[in-house]
């Protein structure tokens, strides 16, 4: 059986091989193409099984229409959710999505840039500290490039990602509104400015208000084996039965508290009331459910895609720009404050 060709497809449908290709490549609205014509290419498409060369068309053009996409854990429902919302934005520009995580590990992380350097367009990260060389060399190269979740402060690279200070900011104040006075928060110990920033306004908040005590900010390692958390976290209540209230600086940590109370049986929120930045289904449908710090997803994708496509049809001319977008977040609260 003969393959078949863009030329094939543009005699099927009576139109120039050109007018294919755009609809194929995602280009028709840029071209003013109309939604009938579209679909009428799109229904002979489908009816002969034709198969875009994408190889060919990427020596032809030098683009892949690919966009690399690292995180920390795609298995984790933020990045998961996150994964999802740049996939669907990439496909309605005509772009496809390539996905490797890191699990927080440099050398991984670094071996997926090299990896995936000639096989994308452009690159969106979400960055593990040691791979700031790595990234420094993808903007010295001019390869487009926007960093997700976390940036590195001082390097005029793009950037989208929640407000992390303002949700943990608000979750405190909203526990202090509340007369509780012995808040605890658990963060891991890393350099990561995201996490930086939702202990530094844990610690502002309490200190304008007269309550920080150092000995409720429990810093825990990274761990990847996350089960270990809930010992430490078991531990740190025993160590503290005054504590009134808990903020958690990740799902995953707030996962493990949540166990490590109920272990206890220390009553939700009776006696401790409970925040956790990021929101899962467990969440929701816990029981009581939690209050939550959420992270607009779906607009955080939406900015770092902005900010890449400008990047990718800049041409010559790309960007030097280091804009940063600070998407505000949302504060749900639930049974659990």
């Amino acid at each position: 059986m003969k393959h078949l060709s863009i030329k094939d497809i543009a005699r099927l449908a009576g139109v120039a091989p050109s007018t294919v290709s755009f609809v194929v490549n995602g280009k028709h609205q840029e071209m003013r193409i109309s939604e009938e014509m579209v679909r009428h290419i799109q229904s002979i498409i489908k009816k002969t099984g034709y198969i875009p060369n994408r190889a060919a068309a990427s020596l032809r053009t030098g683009k892949t229409h690919v966009i690399g996409l690292i995180v920390e854990d795609i298995a984790n429902s933020f990045f998961a959710s996150l994964a999802k919302s740049v996939e669907k934005a990439a496909a309605k520009v005509g772009y496809r999505v390539v996905y490797g995580s890191t699990e927080n590990n440099d050398g991984r992380g670094n071996d997926l840039i090299q990896l995936l350097a000639k096989q994308v367009d452009g690159f969106l990260i979400a960055p593990s500290i040691g791979m700031k060389t790595s990234v420094q060399a993808l903007k010295k190269s001019r390869k487009p490039l926007v960093l997700i979740d976390r940036y590195f402060p001082g390097e005029e690279i793009p950037f989208a990602l929640v407000d992390n200070y303002a949700g943990v900011r608000k979750a405190t104040e909203c526990l202090i509104k509340k007369q509780k006075k012995q808040i605890a928060f658990v963060n891991i110990a890393t350099e990561q400015v995201q996490m930086q920033e939702r202990e530094r306004a844990y610690v502002e908040a309490l200190q304008q208000n007269g309550l920080f005590q150092k000995k409720l900010l429990l810093r825990l390692p990274y761990y990847q084996d996350k089960a270990q958390y809930e010992p430490r976290i078991h531990q740190f209540l025993r160590k503290h039965p005054e504590i009134d209230a808990m903020i958690f600086a990740t799902n995953y940590l707030g996962m493990f508290g949540i166990k490590a109370l109920k272990d206890l049986d220390i009553a939700i929120p009776k006696q401790v009331a409970v925040f956790s930045f990021d929101d899962t289904d467990l969440f929701r449908f816990s029981s009581p459910a939690i209050s939550v710090i959420s992270q607009p997803v779906q607009e955080i994708a939406g900015q770092a895609m902005r900010l890449l496509l400008e990047q990718m049809n800049s041409g010559a001319k790309k960007t030097e720009s280091g804009e940063g977008v600070l998407v505000p977040p949302e504060l749900i609260l639930r049974n659990s404050v």
